[in-house]
């Protein structure tokens, strides 16, 4: 199979390398296109928003762990910001803990109600404020919401400038990927560092929700194999 290369989904298009805010989540895509920009020259500002859902410590945890790893003078610190979305959504899976999608739903089980905008709001109001003209996110091709669309993202680049005077672009390089694609420029990517799940158990990826599943397909897509510790296979 001929070698994936992240130039392949034309990064170059965002101009000479200079400074580029990431929102960060600790999971699989996130880390990766952190990976594939710091390669490529760019000095990265990492996001990591608290909104309060179920997995807020286990993602923090994990983005620390590779922050840490992946560690160079073109990794600037983390900045947290706060977003709480408990008086929103209330009684919603993501805060209660019940009625999680499962490993057997569909994708769209797991939408969040305004997620996107959400976790963009912040980061990229910080980037105005602070000379940062490119926020990335790792959005890939199979996003099946409204809200990962080439049209929304327009539209909120447009808010954002009508709002503040400045100009931020929301740099999308992986979405015109598979997440095969993506899980292949991660190969030299610590990836046992990262978390994906929406139903942790003690701080582990519980294994049987949703995003677990996805996550035990991604890695089938790496001939090395899923190296997470699932909670229901030590149970």
């Amino acid at each position: 199979m001929a070698e994936i290369k992240l130039s392949d989904s034309a990064l170059s298009r965002y101009g000479e390398p200079s400074t580029m805010g990431l929102l960060t989540s600790g999971g699989l895509d996130s880390a990766i296109l952190l990976y594939q920009i710091l390669s490529h020259g760019w000095r990265v500002r990492p996001f990591y928003v608290r909104t309060g859902c179920l997995w807020q410590a286990e993602e923090i945890d994990a983005v620390g762990k590779l922050l840490a790893e992946l560690r160079q003078p073109n990794l600037e610190a983390l900045v947290e910001l706060d977003m709480p979305v408990d008086d929103l959504y209330a009684e919603h899976w993501s805060m209660t803990g019940r009625s999680v999608p499962d490993q057997h739903s569909t994708d769209d089980a797991v939408f969040l109600p305004g997620r996107n905008p959400l976790l963009l709001l912040k980061p990229a109001l910080w980037c105005t404020m602070h000379g940062v003209s490119k926020l990335a996110l790792a959005t890939l091709a199979a996003n099946p919401f409204d809200d990962a669309k080439p049209e929304f993202f327009e539209r909120f680049e447009a808010m954002i400038g009508w709002a503040t005077g400045s100009d931020v672009r929301i740099v999308r390089p992986f979405e015109m990927l598979s997440k095969r694609c993506v899980m292949q420029l991660g190969r030299d990517v610590p990836l046992e560092l990262t978390f994906s799940c929406v139903s942790p158990v003690g701080g582990q990826h519980c294994g049987r929700c949703n995003k677990c599943a996805e996550r035990t397909a991604a890695f089938g897509h790496l001939s090395a194999g899923d190296p997470t510790r699932y909670a229901q296979d030590v149970a």
